[in-house]
Formats: C-alpha cells, sequence, structure tokens
C-alpha cells in the first residue's frame, strides 16, 4: 500500500514518517509547515480542518491525529512487530501510553508553545507557558515511573511506543524552559536506545546534527 503524508520538520508527521519507515512500505511527502504565520496546503486543511499535521492519505481515504495514525498503521502492517496484538495482554498498556502522549505530554508541549490558544489575553499567555512547563514534567515523571526497570516501555518489546517517546523528548529544549530529558533516566535509557535504528538515523538526520553541533 502506498501512503501519503503531510509533513514538517519539528512536527509529530516526524514520527509517524519513522513508523513508515519501520513498516517499509512506499510513501510520499507532502511539505506542510507548522509555522504559526505560514499557510497551509489547501489539501491539508480540507482533510484536517484545525490545520496540524500529520495527516495520512491511502487509496481514497485520510485521518489525522498522531496516536491514532500510530496505531492504525502498527495494526494494517502487523508483519512489523510494532504493536501488541488486539488479544495480547501487553495491548492495553501500548494504547494507554500512546494515549497519555497524545493527551497529556503533548498537551503540555502546546501549553509552551502555543501559549494563546489557552490564554483570554496576552498578558496570560507568560503563565500558561509556565504552567505547560510543570505540566511537562509532572507528565515525564509518570512516564518515567511506568518504565521503571523495562528495557522498552511495553517490557522486553520494542513497539512503536518507543518511537512515540523518542519522538517527543526530541521536542524538549532547556532553553525554553522545559525540564531536561536527563531528568527521566527511564525515558532517556529508551530514546537513546531508539536513536540508532536506521530509520531514526534517516528521519531525524539533521536534529542528531543539531544536537551534536550543540554539544
Amino acid at each position: 500500500m502506498a501512503y501519503k503524508l503531510f509533513y514538517a520538520l519539528g512536527s509529530a508527521a516526524m514520527g509517524v514518517r519513522v513508523i513508515l519507515e519501520e513498516i517499509g512500505e512506499p510513501y510520499e511527502l507532502i511539505q506542510s509547515t507548522i509555522a504559526m504565520d505560514q499557510p497551509r496546503p489547501p489539501e491539508q486543511l480540507a482533510l484536517n480542518p484545525n490545520g496540524w499535521i500529520p495527516v495520512l492519505i491511502w487509496g481514497e481515504k485520510a485521518m489525522y491525529e498522531c496516536a491514532a495514525i500510530t496505531v492504525f498503521l502498527c495494526d494494517c502492517h502487523p508483519e512489523a512487530e510494532l504493536a501488541p496484538a488486539v488479544d495480547d495482554e501487553e495491548r492495553s498498556l501500548y494504547l494507554q501510553t500512546l494515549v497519555y502522549f497524545s493527551n497529556s505530554v503533548q498537551n503540555a508541549f502546546q501549553l509552551n508553545y502555543y501559549p494563546d490558544r489557552f490564554a483570554d489575553t496576552p498578558a496570560d499567555e507568560q503563565s500558561a507557558q509556565r504552567r505547560g512547563n510543570r505540566r511537562l514534567r509532572e507528565t515525564w515523571k509518570v512516564i518515567d515511573d511506568q518504565i521503571g526497570d523495562n528495557k522498552w516501555v511495553l517490557g522486553e518489546r520494542f513497539s512503536a511506543v518507543d518511537i512515540y517517546l523518542f519522538m517527543l523528548t526530541t521536542w524538549l529544549q532547556v532553553s525554553r524552559g522545559h525540564p531536561s530529558v536527563d531528568e527521566f533516566p527511564n525515558v532517556k535509557r529508551i530514546a537513546d536506545a531508539v536513536l540508532p535504528r536506521q530509520s531514526v538515523q534517516l528521519v531525524y538526520k539533521n536534529w542528531i546534527v543539531e544536537q551534536v553541533n550543540n554539544n
């Protein structure tokens, strides 16, 4: 099956692209943007009026929301072994963690990056940003504790949840008041283990170069 993906650097679409690489199906990237002062492609807005990415297209169908796309792709391609089967005992933790990433961790990032969405007036935006940073620390602590001594988020099995975790850690910027990933040793351990994968090295090559140059 061939896919099309509305895509921009620094966006959640990068995580979806890693999954597409892991699956090995052909795909096409359609360039978009996450910049607030730049227009979105009309075709993207027709599929997702929120203007957000990723948006995945296959055939005549399309969907948005990163966690939903992750579940969809992994279930459509079980041969990639990126997700527990529906009747697997780890399925509940897999779904729980993906939704927590989407609803809680990503929401905390939005508070910091897009405070105007949460504040009544511009004067209130700094308060929203500070709350976002506190919420980032709270939510990442929940995930760090959940991981514990596990090799991967779900235990001994690598999955799309680990890719999603890595993607979210790349958004952490101490310069914005975010907590450092070093505060969450279990999260960092898994992110570091995901980094060498060929799919991640391809998709995140520019980000990796930036990290090297900044250290």
